[in-house]
């Protein structure tokens, strides 16, 4: 007889939060992403091999894992550079015409992104996509407005993109679940 699988039920664990740095070579115009812990992250700019990186942008934002409440398995987000707001900037983005035509349902668009350059970072799968809007669709009231996380791979061009960085889970969220739940 088989064992019966768990139907997980996901709560956050190992939250920290820090910076993500976003850097550009000068040389090469390759953009780069990696995420700090340090209070005071590195702003100054550094040569590595033919690479001469410059930061052009640093945003708080937090790390986390799921574990499930019931059996207790973990699932890392180390893939996970943050999640972003679409901000509607470029009408041309798919992105933005997502959430220009689920505006009028009340669903409210975010970008998980993966570190960059992407062909040197492992990313984000649809599975772990599929279940951060899950996990953060249990956390609210889904008949006033609902969350959409949609790939990086929808938006055309990170350097050109004005989204903003989630900085706390409780941005995501607009009332935290009762104890047990």
């Amino acid at each position: 007889m088989k064992a019966k699988e768990c139907a997980h039920t996901w709560d956050m664990a190992h939250v920290a939060y820090g910076y993500i740095i976003t850097e550009k070579c000068s040389k090469c115009q390759i953009i780069s992403t990696y995420f700090t812990f340090e209070d005071r992250p590195p702003l100054e700019e550094y040569r590595e091999g033919d690479h001469f990186w410059n930061v052009v942008e640093s945003a708080q934002s937090f790390r986390f894992d799921f574990k499930c409440r019931t059996c207790g398995q973990v699932v890392k987000f180390d893939e996970l550079m943050g999640l972003l707001m679409c901000t509607g900037c470029d009408r041309n983005c798919r992105v933005a015409q997502l959430q220009a035509s689920l505006e009028k349902e009340k669903t409210w668009i975010y970008v998980a992104f993966g570190f960059l350059p992407k062909d040197k970072h492992p990313q984000l799968p649809e599975e772990k996509i599929a279940m951060l809007e899950d996990f953060f669709n249990r956390r609210r009231n889904t008949t006033a407005s609902r969350i959409k996380i949609l790939s990086q791979d929808l938006v055309a061009d990170y350097a050109l993109c004005y989204g903003k960085v989630i900085k706390d889970v409780n941005m995501l969220c607009l009332t935290l679940p009762e104890e047990g739940s």
